[in-house]
């Protein structure tokens, strides 16, 4: 669930640029945040732990990234630690000097790690999944053998990336003094677009994880790239692209329109507005069905990524909507805040009820997902709280049951609270008087209706069912050792150990 973000510009210096486009991109990751820029043979680098507008907070920060050509990350963690030194770009010097900024999660990391060392003689400084399919793809350009480097080269080397690599990638990458090049994984799963823009020097382009920021910066949309595909952009504005992989099956994750995506983003030509939309219609349809006496007096929405669905579903089942909380903007994203203490902490913070909307009422909540039942618990007893007499939760997605592995922080079946539970079970344990989940089928129909092209979806957290062929029981079993919140709490306060030990000797 990261962003990244690439411009090539004819006209001006793209340091500015890069930090409005990652702003843009802000709420896929709150982590860290970096930007690297090229001019003529020279680098020049700003990452560190924080915002976008913290990690790049002084004049000094921006004028020092210099060039027409640079990358960007906004970074939340799946894999690896939280230093500094996990941000991203990352950067490695052979062959010609490539950086690179990556949203996903590769599932062959470790046996790549080993590959890397031992064959291909390549050194690894962080445990990130990102450094490795760099210097996957540094290795094979390097295999090319060329002292002048040439679109096929890196079209060719791309193809050794797919053929290495498995798991889910969007990634942009910058060849110093050459170019930059996007690429997305052979199943699509996690979104990348690319736009250009006209100015008097020539054509500008941009690469970036969503077209919101194509749109803030006045870039007009070319396309998605496709599953597999990569496109190349030279420092003299020249665009390429060319299919790399051998049989690429399109197969978007659906999470991206459930909750990741910003709602004004087109995902593989999918308006992510109208998908919730359609799912808030889906989910009226399944309550008139199966609930056609109910109660309900009021609908009012968790904000903010529920707010389409829910007032849509309010409308069709002819009952009031009302905004019943209001939102702390300087909270940010609870769902990828580190450890579940932090999580139930800044629900509270997050959200304030309007005691008036809930006073004697019976209250359809609705939120797009519920995934560890942190936030969930913590809302439904605000209701109560605030005085409603009953209070039912609607899902606009289905029970997430298992664990994701393609780049979204759901890594362990323990932290999910439907694993293994059936609705009535979930019902008690969130203390809601009725849950109601969205059916697979209806949200994939509320999705699917924005592109017909689109034959499957990434819906492994629904279903266990993980696409890639790759994913084992021992596989999951690493991670939850290595990603839980758990892990994570120790490995931070390792790197607190380590960063403390100099000032106390």
């Amino acid at each position: 669930m990261c962003g990244i973000a690439g411009i090539v510009s004819q006209s001006s210096a793209v340091n500015a640029e890069l930090f409005d486009a990652l702003t843009m991109l802000q709420h896929r990751g709150q982590d860290a945040a970096g930007i690297m820029t090229n001019e003529g043979h020279r680098l020049y680098l700003r990452k560190d732990n924080g915002l976008v507008r913290d990690v790049f907070n002084t004049d000094e920060h921006m004028v020092k990234l210099r060039g027409r050509m640079g990358i960007g990350h906004v970074r939340y963690p799946t894999a690896g630690c939280s230093t500094s030194a996990e941000a991203q770009p990352f950067y490695t010097n052979t062959p010609f000097g490539i950086s690179l900024s990556h949203n996903g999660n590769l599932t062959n990391a470790e046996e790549l790690k080993q590959e890397l060392f031992l064959q291909d003689r390549r050194h690894l400084n962080t445990e990130s999944d990102s450094e490795v399919l760099l210097n996957v793809f540094a290795h094979e350009l390097l295999q090319r053998g060329a002292l002048r480097l040439s679109p096929e080269d890196v079209f060719a080397a791309i193809s050794g990336v797919h053929l290495r690599c498995r798991g889910a990638y969007a990634c942009v990458a910058m060849i110093t003094g050459y170019g930059i090049v996007g690429f997305r994984d052979p199943y699509g799963i996690r979104p990348v677009v690319y736009g250009v823009r006209e100015t008097p020097n020539g054509l500008d382009y941009m690469i970036a994880s969503e077209s919101v920021a194509l749109d803030a910066l006045g870039y007009e949309k070319l396309a998605d790239i496709a599953p597999g595909e990569a496109v190349l952009i030279t420092a003299d504005g020249k665009l390429y692209k060319r299919q790399c992989a051998a049989n690429p099956i399109h197969s978007p994750c659906i999470f991206e329109h459930v909750y990741l995506a910003r709602p004004d983003s087109v995902m593989d030509d999918i308006y992510v507005y109208k998908a919730r939309l359609r799912m808030g219609v889906k989910l009226a349809e399944k309550i008139l069905r199966e609930w056609p006496d109910h109660d309900i007096d009021v609908v009012i929405p968790i904000p903010d990524t529920s707010r389409v669905a829910g007032a849509e579903l309010a409308m069709r089942l002819g009952v009031n909507y009302r905004e019943g909380f209001i939102k702390n903007r300087y909270i940010g994203r609870t769902f990828i805040m580190p450890g579940q203490a932090q999580r139930k902490k800044s629900v509270r913070q997050k959200l304030n009820p309007v005691d008036l909307e809930f006073r004697g009422k019976n209250v359809l909540l609705v939120d797009d997902s519920i995934v560890r039942g942190t936030t969930s618990r913590e809302i439904i007893e605000m209701a109560r709280e605030a005085g409603a007499k009953k209070v039912y939760f609607a899902s606009a997605s289905p029970p997430v049951r298992y664990p994701n592995v393609y780049g979204i922080d759901m890594p362990t079946s323990s932290e999910l609270i439907a694993h293994g539970r059936s609705v009535e079970e979930l019902e008690r344990l969130l203390g809601a008087d009725r849950l109601i989940y969205q059916d697979l089928g209806d949200l994939i129909e509320a999705v699917r209706a924005g592109n017909p092209a689109i034959t499957r979806f990434e819906c492994s957290v629904f279903t266990g069912e993980y696409i890639t062929q790759d994913v084992t029981a021992e596989y999951l079993s690493q991670l939850e050792l290595f990603r839980s919140d758990s892990a994570k709490a120790a490995r931070r306060r390792a790197e607190q150990t380590v960063i403390e030990l100099p000032n106390s000797v």
